[in-house]
């Protein structure tokens, strides 16, 4: 395993685990008494009713895609509750999920890329890192400045460690700053932690902590016995099953870890797992058509595995994730009233994609040039979809028109180390290997070793 990727280990446990800690954790029974006291006290009275109706429907639009209805919800909430973090917070975690989406990152096969943690030729929008920072800013100072008053407020942790691991998650998948992205990340953990020690029934503080456990719980050993020097610990077997507890039992975060859960399950080849998640959460979305995609991709990764030993099985499970697809371009194409419309460079490269990995090469070549010569395609996405074209070609048997694309891909700017895989392609034929393959060998070590090696 390269170092870029066990960098990468650790930077997706602090960032994505964290960053993805969108909801406000459930306040205790004591926590929620203490409040109401300190309130009383204080001649103010805090609408616990609106603040959480609030909170339900910017969410609900959130995950929804209704960026600009969620951004509604939380700017009442800053006017209603000025002194209150989360609607800062919240702000903050939907300007996030916006830039990801715009620039066509909220993709988790994309952070498997080991060119992602190489090239920063691509630059965030000023305006939206100003913001973005003065948002988080803002929530911590309120943050902190309730803990200087009680430094065992839970509320104020959850939404410091919060407000942290949106620092670390922005810096590392937005702005690749990696190095501050590492410290914001393993803050955010810390204060979830000490949150837990005050409350062991706040469960959805652990979803930080759980996907911060898988992570380096699946670090080879030599690797992991050198990051236990510095502090970090984990269990691959532990995270995952703190990860399905809030899942289960979380108040506000259950949506948050199950959709960790679906790139976790696909990482463990679990895959019929994860297609439930990203089923269950695409129903529940319906406007959101990257659970969709989610689901479909699960598919084409269980065809995968079936086709040796029960190819009628496969053929059905691919057909029902490439129905998914279909549905998704007649969507784009006449979407309906009121209804995000599923980007069509997104949706032809996901499918195109899909297509390579279940054999089909030329009609994934077919849907990957689709992505890269739509008219208003997001510029990173013709260059990456350029790039797997001529992979696909390459496995086609089709090596002077892959030639070609190479070369296209080298005419464009550098897009996570895209130039030095179409040099490679220049050089020698692509050959598919399976989807999951490269992440068989990352996670299979014992994790009772694990336990005793932390």
């Amino acid at each position: 395993m390269k170092i870029s990727r066990l960098v990468f280990q650790i930077f997706f446990a602090l960032t994505l685990a964290s960053g993805a800690s969108l909801a406000s954790g459930q306040p205790s029974k004591a926590a929620s008494t203490a409040k109401a006291a300190a309130e009383k006290t204080a001649g103010a009275a805090f609408d616990q009713r609106r603040f959480d109706e609030l909170r339900a429907e910017g969410f609900e639009a959130l995950y929804n895609l209704d960026y600009e209805g969620a951004r509604r919800r939380f700017n009442e909430m800053t006017r209603a509750f000025p002194d209150h973090p989360a609607g800062y917070q919240f702000l903050a975690a939907g300007l996030w999920l916006k830039t990801l989406n715009e620039s066509r990152r909220l993709q988790a096969s994309l952070y498997n890329n080991e060119g992602f943690y190489k090239e920063k030729d691509d630059q965030a929008d000023p305006k939206a890192v100003a913001e973005f920072r003065e948002l988080t800013r803002k929530a911590k100072e309120l943050c902190e400045a309730r803990l200087k008053v009680n430094a065992n407020d839970e509320d104020a942790l959850y939404y410091l460690g919060a407000v942290e691991g949106l620092k670390a998650a922005w810096g590392s998948m937005v702005e690749r700053s990696f190095m501050s992205a590492l410290t914001n990340g393993k803050d955010s953990v810390g204060h979830h932690r000490d949150l837990v020690k005050l409350d062991p029934n706040y469960t959805d503080a652990k979803v930080t902590i759980g996907m911060y456990d898988y992570v380096v719980g699946t670090l080879p050993p030599l690797v992991k016995l050198g990051a236990t020097f510095l502090g970090y610990r984990g269990s691959r077997k532990r995270g995952l099953a703190t990860l399905e507890q809030v899942a289960r039992e979380g108040k506000w975060a259950r949506d948050d870890a199950k959709s960790l859960l679906i790139a976790l399950l696909k990482r463990e080849e679990r895959f019929r797992d994860a297609y439930a998640y990203a089923n269950e959460l695409a129903t529940k979305y319906p406007r959101n058509y990257l659970f969709k995609m989610e689901a479909a991709d699960a598919l084409v990764s269980q065809a995968e595995v079936d086709r040796a030993t029960n190819p009628d099985a496969a053929k059905k499970t691919e057909a029902e994730a490439f129905a998914v697809f279909d549905s998704l371009l007649a969507s784009a194409q006449h979407p309906a009233p009121n209804a995000p419309r599923p980007p069509l460079d997104l949706v032809h490269y996901n499918y195109g994609d899909a297509l390579l990995v279940a054999g089909q090469a030329e009609r994934a070549a077919k849907e990957l040039l689709a992505a890269a010569t739509l008219p208003g395609a997001e510029s990173s996405m013709v260059t990456r979809a350029r790039l797997r074209a001529a992979q696909a070609l390459d496995v086609a048997g089709k090596r002077e028109e892959a030639l070609t694309e190479y070369k296209a891909v080298l005419a464009r700017p550098n897009v996570f180390d895209s130039h030095e895989d179409a040099k490679r392609g220049l050089k020698e034929p692509y050959r598919l290997t399976r989807k999951s393959a490269e992440n068989v060998g990352d996670s299979a070590e014992d994790d009772t070793k694990t336990q005793k090696a932390n």
